[in-house]
This record gives structure tokens, C-alpha cells and sequence, in this order.
């Protein structure tokens, strides 16, 4: 790991925790800065007494700085689940946009490589499948998503004008349905949603009729893409995500046989705008990253169902 302290925007929460984690392992200071609106302190309380680690309860809606010198920032604040984004509309599209400016001001200023986590969800309900950096995507702009979506486009937008602007080392990852420990219960993911509905014996409830796929990642995969993105000196955007899809028909069922629950299936109204396949070509990702995802499903799913079994006292990095 080449780099000595590190900014991560957003790092109270789900993906942003294991990402403290991952560079306090390499070696790297870590600066985390979350104004909690959807984060879990409990997320990061492993990490507070690590030498290194600092936490800064701040909203990167504000202009901010961290008073010594940064030579990585990686933007992963913003809601990034239904239940949130649909919650907070003006709080994400303000995420996404005044955040990711005042994030890419903190790097320009300290000379820092500069990261965006955008998302696959700026592919909307794809018309290319799988879907490669180069397809502009099939996005509704006043829909209920559009909040997060057209956040992350701008925010992918703004990004490439300050790299051509100001020079700011700048890079852009996609990434596609990352899971793993932490992720809240009730957030509104599937993999959550599946995984606490079938711990309490509850029918899990898929939406329409089941056969929309998504492409699962692991938390643990998603984070060496990010930092393997980080090191190199691509802008991007390049898709992390894993290429094996599943459909959410066989991702709930696939959770009750892990489980071993005794819970069926339930079908609900599908939401609006809601994609129907979700897929990433990660050609460019293993050629110019030497990434691709290692944990299948069934393994990621076993060590997440694993994780919610735990009494909440216990639950460590």
C-alpha cells in the first residue's frame, strides 16, 4: 500500500467500515468522516482505538478539510439503499453532487488520488447486457431512483471535468450489489432483506415474479477492486462487480436452504423503475486491475448469514 493517510467519506457505514479496515491493515492512516444520517457507529467500534484511525462526524454537504496532509480520498458517502435514498431524496442528490465537489476540492488541494464510488445503478434498466463501461445507460430522470442514479451519474460527471479541468488524479468504480456483513437488516437490499426474513421464520418477500437477476459481490472483493482502482492511475469508470447473475427467485431460495429456515416464498409489487437484469462485463477490470471477484455466492451468503447469527454484542471486523 503506497499510500500514508487516507480520507474515506462515508466510512461509518457498511462498505465504507470495511474499507477503514482494509487500509489500517495496509499500513495506512485513515480518516473517517460520516455524519451518520444512515451509518452504524457500531460499524466502525472495533476500529476507535487503532492506532491511526480518526473519526470526524461531519457532513460533506459542507466544505471540509482533515488539517494534515492526504494522499488518498475515497468518496463512499451517500445513502445507497431504497429504504435511505427514498427517504432522504434531497440529502443524497446533495451527497452526490456539493459532496463529491467539496471531496475532490480536499484532493486537489493535498495533491491526493481521488476515488468515486458510482454504482451500477447509472445503468438503469439496461438495454446492453452485460453492461460495459462504454454504455451510457437507460436511466429515468424523474422516477423514485432517480435521486441516487442521476447523483451518481453527476457525481461520475463532475468527477471526469475536474480530472480535465484541474488535473486532479481522479478514478471512477461501478459497482454492483455489494454484500457482506453490516449491511442493516432492514435497508431494503434483497440479500439483507432475504437473510432477516428468513432468521424470523417470515415468508420472504420477492418482488414481481422473481426472474430479475443481479450480480452479487462480496464485501471482501468489492474492497480489493476499490483499492487495486486506488493504486492504479486509471480514471475509469470500471466495473467491480461479480459477472455470475442470479435471479432473486433463486437468491431467496438460496438464502432459506442456508438458513435452514422453514420460510417460503412470497411475491410482491415489483417497484417502479426496478432493472430487470443486472450484470457487469469486468473485461477491462482484469486486464488493466488484474481484479475479479473470488467469493461465490453460496460462500458470501454463508459467511453474511453467519454474521446476523451473531448476539449484536460480538459482532467484530
Amino acid at each position: 500500500m503506497r499510500f500514508r493517510h487516507a480520507v474515506v467519506t462515508g466510512g461509518a457505514g457498511f462498505l465504507g467500515s470495511h474499507l477503514c479496515t482494509a487500509l489500517l491493515d495496509r499500513g495506512a492512516a485513515v480518516t473517517c468522516i460520516d455524519d451518520m444520517c444512515t451509518a452504524d457507529p457500531a460499524n466502525i467500534a472495533h476500529l476507535r482505538d487503532r492506532p491511526g484511525f480518526t473519526v470526524r462526524h461531519a457532513d460533506v454537504v459542507q466544505p471540509f478539510d482533515v488539517g494534515s496532509p492526504v494522499d488518498l480520498v475515497l468518496h463512499f458517502a451517500s445513502p445507497a439503499s431504497p429504504a435511505d435514498y427514498l427517504r432522504l431524496p434531497i440529502h443524497t442528490l446533495e451527497t452526490g453532487s456539493l459532496g463529491t465537489r467539496n471531496a475532490l476540492v480536499l484532493a486537489r488541494e493535498h495533491g491526493a488520488r481521488f476515488v468515486l464510488a458510482s454504482t451500477s445503478e447509472v445503468y438503469g434498466d439496461p438495454r446492453q447486457h452485460p453492461q460495459s463501461e462504454t454504455y451510457w445507460g437507460h436511466v429515468n430522470p424523474v422516477g423514485p431512483r432517480s435521486v441516487y442514479d442521476e447523483a451518481k451519474r453527476f457525481g461520475e460527471a463532475l468527477t471526469t471535468a475536474e480530472a480535465e479541468a484541474n488535473g486532479t488524479d481522479t478514478g471512477i468504480v461501478r459497482l454492483f450489489n455489494t454484500y457482506g456483513p453490516r449491511m442493516r437488516g432492514h435497508d431494503g437490499r434483497a440479500v439483507p432483506t432475504f437473510i432477516r426474513q428468513a432468521l424470523a421464520g417470515e415468508p420472504l418477500t420477492v418482488t414481481g415474479d422473481g426472474r430479475q437477476t443481479r450480480s452479487l459481490t462480496y464485501v471482501d472483493d468489492t474492497v480489493r477492486g476499490v483499492l487495486a482502482m486506488a493504486e492504479s492511475d486509471l480514471r475509469g469508470p470500471v466495473n467491480i462487480g461479480n459477472p455470475v447473475e442470479i435471479t432473486m427467485g433463486d437468491l431467496a431460495r438460496l438464502v432459506i436452504r442456508l438458513t435452514g429456515s422453514d420460510s417460503t416464498v412470497r411475491f410482491i409489487e415489483r417497484p417502479t423503475d426496478d432493472p430487470t437484469v443486472r450484470c457487469p462485463d469486468i473485461t477491462l477490470a482484469r486486464g488493466k486491475l488484474q481484479w475479479e471477484p473470488e467469493v461465490p455466492a453460496e460462500e458470501g451468503l454463508a459467511r453474511t448469514i453467519a454474521w446476523y447469527r451473531e448476539p449484536v454484542t460480538s459482532r467484530a471486523a
